[in-house]
């Protein structure tokens, strides 16, 4: 299957180090190929030395390389949910009000502190 992401878009936007699953990557490029549509990538995997990270108690999902948010609102946004489901994404995360729209995608097994399958809003 053809890879739509380039390292650079998936990379740590704080430290610059790409650490992203391969067999999520995988699941993602199936996701991107059924919707036909560009997915802009605003986050993808994130050290735990980012400051988003750094404030939690436990690692996120994104620290784990198998999460990333895309921005889509709209119908794109409800495609994009509908082929996630499709394809083995345990945790969904929809912001669709006001300004930086997006749909987090992971699918992480949850662990000890995770509800998974599970799918929330921002």
């Amino acid at each position: 299957m053809k890879n739509y992401f380039a390292e650079s878009e998936l990379r740590c936007q704080h430290t610059g180090i790409y650490n992203t699953d391969p067999d999520f990557l995988a699941k993602l490029n199936a996701i991107r190929h059924e919707c036909g549509f560009p997915f802009v990538v605003t986050s993808g995997y994130r050290h735990n030395t980012h400051p988003i990270e750094a404030k939690k108690t436990r690692p996120g999902a994104h620290a784990t390389g198998r999460a990333v948010d895309i921005a889509v609102y709209g119908k794109q946004a409800h495609k994009v949910v509908e082929v996630a489901l499709k394809h083995g994404m345990t945790g969904i995360g929809v912001q669709q009000k006001g300004a930086g729209r997006f749909i987090h995608l992971d699918d992480i097994d949850g662990g000890l502190y995770l509800i998974r399958p599970t799918i929330w809003s921002y």
